[in-house]
């Protein structure tokens, strides 16, 4: 976000930022909605904080408000109605509780899975406070199986992953004017990364079983 808001201010450019996943999130102590000039949250059913359905934005300029509001009433109908916004409120009562549970179901698997041959894991990040949206892993040919024997064989136990992001964005029929291969790091990741169960009532017992499995 530093180098980003520079590289802003040099050219006088808006920030404006996807931020669907990262609710909860701080840097350096700081909430990621205050970072550029705008922030947009996703509370769909499946985020760390839900409301069932709907979204959030969150801006720094009093100069936006009527032009957002123009938008939310107008240009697309995008209001909330009372039942979402009760089940955000009562969701965001838990959300600290929420993250704690999640982080524990991270570091679990990040002492099982960490410095095994062939597992890559995301960095953690400095200064970041993580909501632990998701806990994705790379499988690479050290490990000796694909990622998709590893889905198949989790499957037969009734542990269901997703290969989360796949395929690439470029590799779908309707945009041929793109080629996946312009992007190989990517490729690599896609064709790789399986999404590991996480959610904040996963017990510890059910990821040692998840991680036996994956080891063995």
């Amino acid at each position: 976000v530093e180098e980003i808001e520079k590289i802003a201010k040099k050219h006088n450019l808006k920030v404006i930022y996807d931020a669907a996943h990262a609710f909860g999130v701080k840097y350096k102590g700081i909430g990621i909605g205050n970072y550029g000039d705008m922030s947009m949250f996703s509370f769909h059913a499946t985020k760390v904080f839900n409301t069932i359905e709907g979204g959030g934005v969150a801006y720094n300029s009093e100069n936006l408000e009527r032009e957002l509001n123009l938008l939310k009433k107008v240009g697309m109908n995008a209001k909330m109605n009372e039942f979402q916004a009760a089940m955000g409120l009562c969701n965001l009562r838990h959300i600290d509780e929420e993250i704690s549970k999640r982080k524990k179901v991270v570091e679990e698997y990040r002492k099982r899975l960490s410095n095994v041959k062939g597992i890559k894991l995301s960095k953690m990040q400095e200064n970041v406070q993580s909501n632990y949206a998701y806990f994705p892993v790379v499988f690479e040919e050290e490990f000796g199986k694909t990622r998709d024997e590893v889905m198949e064989e989790l499957a037969k136990h009734n542990i269901f992953t997703r290969k989360y992001f796949y395929p690439l964005t470029t590799d779908f029929e309707c945009y041929p004017q793109y080629d996946g291969n312009s992007t190989p790091i990517a490729k690599y990741i896609s064709d790789r990364v399986l999404t590991l169960p996480l959610f904040a009532d996963l017990s510890i017992e059910k990821v040692n079983e998840i991680c036996d499995i994956i080891l063995k």
